[in-house]
Formats: C-alpha cells, structure tokens, sequence
C-alpha cells in the first residue's frame, strides 16, 4: 500500500468522498498515513498515528513519499517557515517537522527544504512544561468538531495533542480515550494529566476533559476553558448548573 506523509498545515479527513461530509478528524503537518481505496477525486486514508480514517479531497494532498524518513518531532507551538518557492507556512502545534536543523534555522521533508524564523530553536520540539502548562496553551481556542488544531479543537482533539507533544500516542475519540489507562476511583486521587470522561442518559462517554489542578478541569466545549469539577461532573458558573457528567477517570501516564 502507497504511504505518504502530510505536507499540508492539516487536511479534513471527512466520513464519506465528499465535501459535504462530516469532518471526522484531521492529519496535520508530517503525519503519515496510508491509502486504502480510492473513489473519484477521493481517497480513503487511514493515519500511522492513531489509526484513524477518513476520506481527504486529492487537491489537498501535498504529500512527500514515506521512504524510510528520519523520526519525526513534534512541534509544541507555531512555527513560521517557508518553502523552496518562499511562499509562508505556518505550521500549528502537534504538526512534525523532519531533520531540524537549529543552527542553520530549516528542517527538511523529501526534496523541500522549510526555513524558519530566527527564533527557530531546541525549544519548539522539547517536552519541559508539564502537562498542564502545555494544555494552557490551547486555552480560548474554538470548538470544532474533528479539530485538531490551535484554532480549532474538539474535546478529545485536544487530550489527544496534548499528550501527542508529551510523546504519548493516545486514541482519537473520546470513547477509545476511555478504554486506555489506569482508573482513579474518586475525583480527590486525580492529579493534573488524569483524563476524566463524562457521558449522557444513556451511558455513553460523550466528553473528555484533562485535570488541570484539583477541582479544576481544562477542556474544549465552546472554547478550550478551565471550569469547576467535583464528584458530580462540571459545574458552569455563567450557568449555575453542571453541565456534563462525571463518568469514570483515567491516569495515562
């Protein structure tokens, strides 16, 4: 099977060939995936990283071959660089780059060499912050089903890239997030990093927030926000009500 790594900033991955499907998902900048069908002006993915797939539009494949490339890094905040034709690229975080090159401020991916900006340094591919300070970052970003980037994220979106930048590959949707890790019986055990899920009438998790410090939880509903938590779920104060359930926590790592 042919596999590529993504060179656009990120592509929708969508349920069916059609634009008019719903955005399941995106691939971000140097992510692989691998094609296994094609329809039309469509084809099927399915990415290296989490498993996941989707259809993506054949006009947003830029794409290099995936030949045995060097591993990868994984940038923890935007990225300013340009292509071999010094058009500007702004990659987001979570996306990765290939042989960086912080001296000489590049990285290169198949036959493109990306420049970057003077700042370009060790620092945007460490894991220093802890986990809490690196979810900070998404603070105030848009709710967009499927998102998986900066200026717009889903819930499990979210949990997902923050952990990605802590090297830990975790699964896409909130549901397989909930079948991973260790569970911490009461909410006072829970520590920043805990995965807490939260589900509707019917049991079914429908949520996912991370711990942000105790009694609080970092998650993206509307925006990525810090709100109030207790035994009972998350309590909105514009509200005056809990507004998601309290399901089961889990401890990744």
């Amino acid at each position: 099977m042919e596999r590529y790594i993504c060179e656009n900033v990120f592509v929708p991955l969508r349920s069916g060939p059609s634009h008019k499907s719903e955005m399941l998902s995106q691939i971000l900048f140097g992510e692989r995936y691998t094609v296994i069908d094609k329809s039309g002006n469509w084809i099927k993915i399915e990415t290296i990283f989490d498993n996941y797939t989707g259809w993506i539009d054949i006009n947003h494949m830029q794409q290099s071959p995936d030949e045995n490339v060097s591993n990868a890094y994984v940038l923890n905040r935007s990225l300013l660089c340009f292509k071999n034709d010094r058009t500007k690229l702004v990659l987001e975080a979570g996306c990765e780059i290939f042989n960086p090159d912080f001296e000489e401020k590049l990285f290169i991916l198949g036959k493109t060499i990306y420049t970057t900006s003077d700042e370009f340094s060790h620092k945007f591919i460490s894991a220093n912050d802890s986990i809490a300070d690196t979810a900070m970052k998404f603070i105030n970003s848009p709710y967009i089903w499927g998102g998986r980037i900066p200026s717009g994220i889903d819930c499990s979106g979210l949990t997902q890239l923050v952990y990605k930048i802590h090297g830990i590959a975790i699964p896409r949707d909130s549901s397989k997030q909930a079948e991973i890790g260790e569970a911490i019986n009461f909410i006072d055990e829970s520590k920043p990093g805990d995965l807490v899920f939260f589900d509707n009438e019917y049991g079914k998790i429908i949520h996912v927030g991370m711990i942000f410090a105790r009694g609080l939880v970092i998650h993206s509903s509307g925006r990525v926000r810090i709100d109030p938590i207790d035994h009972q779920g998350i309590f909105k104060q514009e509200t005056g009500s809990y507004s998601h359930h309290l399901r089961t926590i889990k401890r990744i790592i």
